[in-house]
């Protein structure tokens, strides 16, 4: 299960070989922007895509008609399914 990571704290250290920085710094001048908002930028942009690939489910036609079917007519529990609500914790 992936792990969210948190500091509390405004500054984030990172090392990078010379030649990676030496690119960074190159692609940062190229950009006109400094080399901490290239590599934030750079970061957020993948970041966000990560995310939306995290919380987006994609599938078929088929399979969409498939799920909304079960969701309108859900099969009758089975007794796999009776004995695993049957194990869980009672809530208040």
């Amino acid at each position: 299960m992936a792990r969210a990571a948190l500091d509390d704290t405004d500054r984030m250290n990172i090392r990078v070989k010379p030649e990676v920085k030496a690119r960074l710094l190159r692609a940062a001048a190229l950009r006109h922007t400094d080399l901490t908002s290239f590599v934030t930028q750079s970061a957020l942009r993948e970041a966000e895509t990560v995310i939306a690939e995290a919380d987006v489910i994609k599938v078929s036609e088929r399979d969409f008609g498939r799920i909304l079917e079960l969701l309108d007519n859900p099969p009758r529990p089975n007794e796999k399914l009776r004995a695993a609500a049957k194990a869980l914790p009672k809530t208040l």
